[in-house]
């Protein structure tokens, strides 16, 4: 199992997802294990409440999510629940609704996010590792989106990022087909960022979430919101909000720690002003 040490300091969704704090850095866990993760509708509100949480809580850097168990990140939705909450059309619509303010928060997350990934990441569960800034897995990870033997419709979101991150004629093999592809492909294919043992991928995960953590948070602000304006089409690009955040790093004491950190030797101690 990973190592998740820290006990959850809030939990939503009857204990389906738990929340916890340590250097910086929040950890929100997917605790379904005997349905490998599944995500029901409670469990995406909870996802979004602990978001808030991490997102107005000032001494969080940056967010990890991770699936608990030995088994899976996430599995997909809940399919028990598809009968009362997706077995039409109808269903179908009010059940996107519910979980699209979730979706969107997660989207557009102000802060840092990373996708810890081990074992199943598969419909939904993708959706959610694609929906974070950086996707790391280990190496006996399997992704997949199976719509296509399930007879749904995969939504726009979705697909709109999975072909932002491995190009349309993957993006139509893995929806035409419904197939699983292992942690080396997805790695290959731009679909993960990092693949590595299973032994070191928590503490490798958490490494990284330090260092950025560790880092000037404005800085980092900037790199987070041009890049997001840099995939939209040249029409809907904020250049205001770039000039903004650019002019505000400049304007910031932790540039003038920067420089003198630099200058004395000595490790910077950002303060996020």
């Amino acid at each position: 199992m990973l190592d998740v040490s820290e006990k959850p300091e809030k939990s939503y969704a009857d204990g389906k997802v738990l929340q916890s704090v340590t250097d910086g850095v929040g950890v929100i866990t997917f605790n379904n294990p005997e349905k490998r993760n599944a995500m029901s509708l409670e469990m995406w509100e909870g996802l979004g409440s602990a978001l808030i949480a991490l997102r107005d809580d000032p001494d969080v850097r940056v967010v990890v999510l991770v699936g608990a168990g030995d088994k899976a990140f996430v599995s997909g939705a809940d399919i028990s629940q598809f009968e009362k909450t997706r077995h039409n059309a109808e269903a179908s619509e009010q059940y996107s609704k519910r979980s699209a303010a979730q979706r969107a928060l997660l989207a557009d997350y102000p802060k840092p996010t990373i996708a810890c990934i081990r074992g199943f990441c598969l419909g939904g569960g993708m959706l959610v590792a694609m929906l974070a800034d950086i996707r790391i897995a280990s190496d006996n990870s399997q992704f997949g989106i199976p719509a296509a033997k399930l007879g749904i419709a995969y939504g726009y979101d979705g697909l709109k990022h999975l072909v932002s991150l491995v190009g349309p004629s993957w993006a139509r093999l893995i929806m035409y087909t419904g197939m699983r592809i292992d942690a080396a492909e997805a790695g290959r294919i731009g679909l993960v960022d990092r693949v590595l043992s299973d032994a070191e991928l928590w503490s490798a995960t958490m490494e990284i979430a330090r260092t950025i953590s560790g880092n000037a948070p404005l800085a980092i602000q900037a790199a987070k919101i041009t890049i997001a304006q840099v995939l939209k089409d040249p029409d809907r690009r904020d250049m205001d909000a770039i000039a903004a955040i650019g002019n505000a790093c400049m304007n910031s004491d932790d540039f003038r720690e920067g420089r003198r950190a630099f200058m004395e030797k000595r490790k910077p101690k950002f303060n996020g002003r």
